[in-house]
């Protein structure tokens, strides 16, 4: 027996039972059909090409025109508008081939302040929908909208196509919408029909829809997975949905039976609202307390790398950098500085810590029991560290960093050691029982974000 199909008006919000391919109200095609439209309530919610469509709602003239967000010939793509994306414009493609690709394009830098209170303004929206918001980065989230029809008089599909509506009229810009019945399918179901997109998976068509998607479709399936699965080939879903479990968990670890749960359309995850990164840190204790320069800055400049390495693992970059001391009667010091555009070079990092750090020895005569260095305010690492065209030799610093984590990524371990970066090494190892290294958040993220 056919199940019943029940319809939405993504427009006017009309709703009711059939499938008619336009709304019987208002005639618009904007329709959403499907049998558990009224069950499902896990969601992910994802902004439309978010800088540059907050661009384009601010600046009308180029509404209808192809928008890239970067900067310099040597620069890469921080994000395209979807026109851009139709002529072959990519995030991460190096600037000049984006240029030669869409020669009539708008070129704007990133204005990362302006994102941040956009996205803010859009998450306390998600946030008045439901207290299970986690956010993956300032323009998406999962929500879990589970419990809440009495409070909104509507079940979690209408209760997110007023909100898709309300951010588009009130906000100016627009997020697609994934429905299903976990994370990993909501998150799949929001990629298929970007812009304005509302798509949904239920549990009664998972397998199937899954079956002949290729692997790269599964969350965390990145090109050395793709590689991997190919050679024992598997390159459809489909193909995992039937392998052998425990031939997978030989081969891949933990990792190979979270394949096969996924490709099963199987996850137990919860939406977690205190899951979010919100700081990437490292702080170490000394032994006997520090006074000078000399003593303290090589300590710095490790604390800076590994607070680097942290970001670079997570690909995050945070557009501030804050100092944190401690002195020796315990009286806690955090001097910050906010960026321009958000960074994960540890070159960076140090040298805005080291500024902060001597401005504060020269203005209070102290000894310091702990020092600790971290960046806030967090973004993707797509928007990290673009070329400064006043600073050329931050520019060659950058090139030789990205060398240096190239030879270790390569070899492994440190392949390359900065003298600073080596006395400080010998200090920390010198204090070893007492440091402390974190990445701050409530709660650790999630250990499923990727099998790269």
């Amino acid at each position: 027996m056919t199940p019943n199909v029940h319809f939405l008006c993504r427009d006017c919000l009309e709703e009711g039972d059939g499938a008619p391919k336009r709304c019987p109200h208002c005639g618009s095609p904007r329709m959403i059909r499907h049998p558990e439209l009224r069950q499902l309530s896990i969601a992910h919610i994802d902004c439309d090409s978010f800088y540059a469509s907050v661009e384009k709602r601010d600046n009308p003239e180029i509404r209808d025109k192809a928008v890239i967000i970067g900067g310099g010939e040597r620069g890469v793509v921080a994000t395209a508008c979807y026109i851009a994306r139709i002529r072959g414009v990519k995030s991460a493609m190096p600037m000049f081939q984006a240029r030669k690709l869409c020669p009539d394009a708008v070129i704007i830098r990133p204005n990362m302040k302006k994102y941040s209170a956009v996205g803010k303004e859009i998450r306390a929206r998600m946030q008045a929908l439901t207290p299970l918001v986690e956010p993956l980065s300032i323009d998406e989230a999962f929500l879990d909208l589970s419990g809440t029809e009495r409070l909104h008089h509507a079940y979690p599909a209408l209760t997110l196509a007023r909100f898709a509506r309300e951010i588009e009229t009130s906000i100016g810009i627009t997020v697609s919408v994934g429905l299903s019945h976990n994370k990993f399918l909501a998150k799949v179901a929001s990629d298929l029909e970007k812009p304005r997109g509302f798509s949904i998976i239920g549990k009664s068509e998972t397998r199937e829809f899954l079956k002949d998607k290729p692997v790269s479709m599964i969350w965390g399936v990145g090109k050395v997975s793709q590689r991997n699965l190919a050679e024992d080939g598997y390159y459809t879903i489909g193909q995992l949905q039937t392998a052998d479990a425990s031939r997978l968990a030989k081969r891949y670890g933990v990792l190979g039976l979270r394949l096969v749960k996924l490709a099963n359309g199987e996850d137990m995850r919860t939406v977690n609202p205190e899951s979010e990164t919100k700081s990437i840190s490292a702080e170490t204790t000394f032994s006997k307390d520090l006074s000078n320069a000399e003593d303290l800055l090589p300590i710095l400049r490790r604390l800076s790398e590994d607070t680097s390495n942290r970001a670079k693992k997570a690909d995050l970059a945070g557009r501030t950098v804050t100092l944190k001391l401690k002195d020796n009667h315990f009286k806690s010091i955090t001097r910050s500085r906010s960026l321009s555009d958000p960074t994960q070079l540890s070159d960076r990092i140090y040298n805005i810590g080291k500024d902060l750090l001597l401005k504060e020895l020269a203005n209070r005569q102290a000894a310091y029991r702990l020092l600790g260095i971290g960046i806030s305010e967090l973004h993707p690492g797509k928007f990290a560290d673009p070329p400064d065209l006043v600073d050329i030799q931050a520019g060659k610093r950058a090139s030789a960093e990205k060398a240096m984590d190239l030879l270790s990524s390569k070899f492994g371990g440190k392949m390359v050691e900065l003298g600073l970066t080596l006395k400080g090494k010998l200090a920390r190892e010198k204090d070893a029982p007492s440091a402390r290294d974190a990445i701050h958040s409530a709660q650790k993220p999630d250990k499923d974000s990727g099998l790269d």
